[in-house]
């Protein structure tokens, strides 16, 4: 009786890629599918392409991402937490409220600065009215804005629903300006890029007052 022939194998044996961990070969599925999606578009992005991109039968990509949604929904949840990690680490890194400014700006810039242009999946995705997309992004999108308000609050004792406001304007101006700088060809260095936006939002930030300290000591 033949031994049952994996497709894996049935790759190894046509000349596409061979037998890897499962866990690598998700890697590589998504590093293929994240390619075409991105130059593609969901819509015009097709599975035989993916496959072709990562050098492995549409079996192979089957056992791995049962269908395309599948595959873009995956790509969605990894940059949105990277998002979401990269601003949240930068309130974390330090207690100066300027640098913190600075450092939530930086992260949208170095989010769509990254290899591959994956911050487009999250926010120029052409397929936004998917419901799970929708969901996925605005939830990245929350979290983002409620951990600056939870900083703005904690710091100047505002309301709730104005430190909300706040925080929805500094992540919008960094988004807007991220992908803006992005699409100007980083027309000017990303270090004075994130500089200029900085010293606009952190002037207007640095008009409350510290909780803890008179008015007339604001940081400024």
């Amino acid at each position: 009786m033949a031994t049952p022939v994996s497709s894996d194998s049935v790759a190894a044996t046509s000349g596409r890629t061979g037998r890897l961990p499962r866990s690598a070969r998700r890697r590589q599925l998504l590093t293929a599918a994240q390619e075409v999606f991105v130059a593609n578009g969901y819509h015009a992005a097709a599975m035989d392409d993916i496959a072709d991109r990562a050098g492995v039968s549409k079996p192979v990509l089957y056992q791995h991402f049962p269908g395309k949604l599948d595959l873009y929904l995956a790509l969605i949840d990894q940059h949105t937490e990277a998002l979401v990690n990269h601003v949240t680490n930068a309130l974390a890194g330090t207690t100066d409220n300027k640098i913190r400014v600075h450092l939530a700006i930086r992260a949208y810039f170095d989010f769509v600065d990254s290899d591959g242009e994956a911050f487009r999946l999250v926010f120029e995705s052409d397929l936004r009215n998917e419901p799970a997309v929708r969901e996925r992004v605005e939830r990245a999108s929350q979290l983002c804005m409620e951990a600056i308000a939870d900083t703005i609050g904690h710091d100047t004792g505002v309301s709730r629903d104005r430190a909300a406001l706040l925080a929805v304007g500094l992540t919008g101006a960094s988004e807007i300006a991220a992908r803006y700088w992005l699409n100007a060809n980083r027309s000017i260095p990303k270090d004075e890029a994130v500089a200029l936006l900085s010293a606009l939002l952190w002037r207007g930030i640095s008009d409350f007052p510290l909780d803890r300290e008179p008015e007339n000591s604001a940081q400024r």
